[in-house]
């Protein structure tokens, strides 16, 4: 499976239901190629749940990553899990979780220096996100935005790097010219088919030659 350059990532209060399931069929009607399933504060069968009804709610060419747990994204079918920056070691994962895979099993890290990109490659991560890129509440006064500078670093260690943190229609091309792969988001994924016609402008060019 692809790795995506729009990944969206699912709010903090998200419950399973025909409201998730909706969000994540509209995702996948207005073109974004990626969905992250994260909540932190749920039971390992709602967390199973909610993966399962987006395994089924999107298309074949929306990547479906569980945040954390390998585990539960094989249960639900997954293409792979997105490990926090202190989550389980990437050599680990991808030599226990490759073979019980029917298909290639992704693994994405959250990193948020370029030393630690660096370190995702070199233990075979097939992606990272890296962030926060700009000012955004959800990291307000724990973590300083790094900048394109910054961005610039991480993308020159060699592996495709998502810029995650107040990426919004106006800065993601910024993000991209400093050389994202892609866009990974929260709040702009939250009414997706509103924004059908900004995510199909940014998915031109990474079509363009």
């Amino acid at each position: 499976m692809k790795i995506p350059h729009l990944l969206a990532i699912s709010s903090p209060e998200v419950r399973a239901g025909s409201a998730w399931r909706q969000w994540c069929s509209d995702l996948a009607a207005a073109g974004v190629d990626g969905l992250q399933v994260r909540r932190k504060d749920c039971t390992d069968r709602d967390l199973l749940a909610l993966a399962a009804e987006a395994r089924v709610s999107t298309a074949a060419t929306v990547t479906l990553l569980v945040n954390a747990r390998p585990d539960i994204a094989l249960a639900a079918d997954a293409d792979g899990v997105q490990l926090p920056a202190q989550g389980l070691p990437v050599t680990r994962v991808r030599a226990t979780f490759d073979h019980l895979s029917a298909n290639s099993f992704l693994v994405g890290r959250s990193t948020h220096s370029p030393d630690e990109v660096r370190l995702a490659r070199d233990q075979g991560a097939d992606f990272a996100l890296f962030g926060p890129l700009f000012e955004t509440p959800s990291k307000a006064g724990r973590i300083a935005p790094r900048g394109l500078v910054a961005l610039s670093e991480a993308v020159s260690c060699g592996l495709p790097v998502l810029a995650l943190g107040g990426i919004d229609g106006e800065n993601a091309p910024q993000a991209l010219d400093a050389g994202a792969w892609g866009i990974a988001a929260i709040r702009w994924f939250e009414n997706p088919l509103a924004r059908r016609s900004d995510y199909a402008a940014l998915l031109l060019r990474w079509r363009q030659p």
